[in-house]
């Protein structure tokens, strides 16, 4: 039970055809934010159900993979991370979120973002400092500051808001269309849960933040009060 059996069993599992279509939808052409990714065209219910196979092996073990050219192949590491993460004590969770922040570098997509960072980083520091968010939310990676915003999940969850608000406010101004979703989909879930936390972010920032981001946090408003948002009438 090793990397390298994975590995080649994932690879005879991938479509070509498949492939073409996941490099298009995940944007890997030059300049984009997925420039250079390689997909095997696997979809993700079948890495799953090859997970559960290997989910006795050590979460050390998935570190070649997590490294891997191809995207599947990380996928199918950070999905077996989550999986002993949550099935693990304290010390295999501290090792895991350990091992996962020293190789963010690997974790370069959005869908590896976002299946991973709620379950590892924000599980594992929810009864923790979050000061590691804010470095993250700092950062010059896109991945690592979708990481940031997309951690606060769990904490959403948990009826705990804080730290949403204050790092979807560090994120007001940054470039990227993809932290522009992530925010403003963290800021609607943080609505479903606590609508006046939303309303009062809303009213101070529906003015100047991203039009995207505005708009994904206040999809699930009546469409008079959303009219009232984007016109800034509030």
């Amino acid at each position: 039970m090793n990397a390298k059996e994975i590995s080649k069993r994932l690879r005879e599992m991938g479509d070509k055809e498949d492939a073409l279509f996941l490099q298009g939808f995940f944007k890997t052409g030059a300049g984009k934010y997925g420039e250079g990714d390689i997909f095997l065209g696997i979809r993700v219910p079948a890495v799953r159900k090859l997970a559960k196979e290997y989910q006795k092996l050590p979460p050390e073990k998935a570190l070649p993979l997590l490294r891997s050219r191809y995207h599947e192949e990380r996928l199918f590491a950070l999905i077996l991370l989550v999986n002993a993460f949550e099935k693990g004590n304290e010390t295999t969770q501290k090792k895991i979120y350990d091992l996962y922040l020293a190789n963010t570098a690997y974790i370069n997509n959005w869908d590896l973002v976002d299946i991973s960072a709620p379950r590892i980083v924000g599980a594992c520091l929810l009864a923790k400092n979050r000061k590691p968010l804010y470095k993250l939310a700092k950062s010059k990676s896109l991945w690592e500051r979708r990481i940031a915003v997309l951690a606060t999940f769990c904490f959403i969850k948990n009826n705990q808001f804080a730290d949403t608000l204050k790092i979807a406010g560090m994120l007001l101004q940054d470039k990227e269309d993809l932290i522009h979703k992530a925010v403003g989909w963290m800021l609607r879930e943080t609505g479903k849960r606590d609508i006046e936390h939303l309303d009062l972010f809303l009213k101070e920032h529906c003015r100047t933040m991203p039009r995207t981001m505005l708009r994904y946090a206040i999809e699930r408003f009546a469409p008079s009060r959303r009219k009232k948002f984007l016109d800034g009438a509030v």
